[in-house]
């Protein structure tokens, strides 16, 4: 307990045992604590360094104890005084933090636009955004497992700003169910108070941040490539109205997406209007995340339902019936 006034274990357990043994000497102080007599001299030459033993006047060599109303007071009060500066130079810091950061918000909120270049200056600009946010925190999420060292940058900072009160809303695309580490992590954020919802495909990559500051990506299909932060509040209010859009069209992560009136998912519906706009099985299963077994078996079962001997009479019988 003593370590926070510069005792180490050692001169603590001596001291203690002099306190209760005063008139003991070195031999004594070794059985009394079972420590060497070289690590008893060594604790006592501490001691006398920290002004806890002094000489004594009556007793030639021998050495006196001051007691800790004395000595153990006066190291708690210089403890204090160091912790008083201390604290005193951390305010000092976080103020000059502040100072700087403030700074760099209005160097970033005079932009409208800024240029974020490769995966490290974006993910530096997120995990700036979210240690600020103040309220809420969107997102459309196209992609289907995430990575996991995406999934690790993202863990800690989602928890802590739902710690802090701030709405989390994530679209994702219903194929992220095929991975289970990913399921794991939409089940962690949904069970400490975020939400998300699914759509067959989700359109673009998308994070907006208290309304005010939108992420976007330079290239949608190479999101390595860099982003852009848009700033522009005209701009940032129609991409929270396509967010909504989105939101308003998305099943609830955890329930079982609902059939339309002719008995088709979302995804078994998306899946016939790619094939209806010429996409092959294996170019529609990719916009939809799943594998090419998959988007066959899908379409055969709607070829089945159709009564469609072909893709294309697929389409043809679907567009009849008012399912597309």
């Amino acid at each position: 307990m003593l370590h926070v006034l510069g005792l180490s274990g050692h001169a603590e357990t001596i001291y203690r045992a002099a306190l209760q043994y005063p008139d003991h000497g070195v031999l004594a102080l070794c059985e009394d604590s079972g420590l060497s007599e070289a690590e008893v001299r060594a604790a006592l030459d501490e001691l006398a360094a920290l002004a806890l033993v002094k000489p004594s006047d009556q007793y030639g060599e021998r050495l006196r104890l001051v007691s800790p109303e004395v000595g153990l007071a006066t190291l708690l009060a210089s403890a204090e005084a160091t912790l008083a500066e201390r604290q005193a130079q951390l305010q000092k810091t976080r103020a000059e933090i502040a100072a700087m950061a403030a700074n760099h918000r209005d160097t970033r909120s005079s932009e409208s636009v800024v240029r974020l270049p490769g995966l490290d200056a974006v993910r530096a600009r997120l995990e700036e955004l979210q240690q600020t946010t103040e309220f809420e925190c969107l997102s459309l999420n196209p992609g289907g497992a995430h990575k996991p060292d995406a999934r690790n940058a993202a863990t800690p900072l989602n928890e802590e700003a739902l710690r802090r009160g701030v709405t989390i809303r994530a679209v994702c695309r219903e194929s992220f169910r095929n991975d289970a580490a990913t399921l794991l992590y939409a089940r962690w954020l949904t069970e400490h108070g975020g939400h998300m919802r699914t759509l067959p495909t989700v359109p673009i990559q998308m994070i907006v941040i208290d309304r005010r500051t939108a992420i976007l990506p330079l290239t949608p299909t190479e999101p390595r490539s860099g982003a852009l932060e848009i700033n522009s509040p005209g701009v940032v209010a129609a991409l929270c109205a396509f967010f909504e859009l989105c939101w308003s069209k998305a099943t609830l992560f955890g329930e079982q997406p609902p059939s339309d009136k002719a008995g088709c998912t979302p995804m078994e519906r998306a899946l016939l209007e790619f094939v209806a706009n010429g996409d092959t099985d294996e170019a529609a299963g990719r916009k939809l995340g799943i594998s090419l077994r998959t988007a066959r078996r899908m379409m055969a079962t709607l070829m089945e339902r159709l009564d469609a001997s072909s893709r294309f009479q697929a389409g043809v019988h679907a567009a009849k019936r008012g399912w597309l």
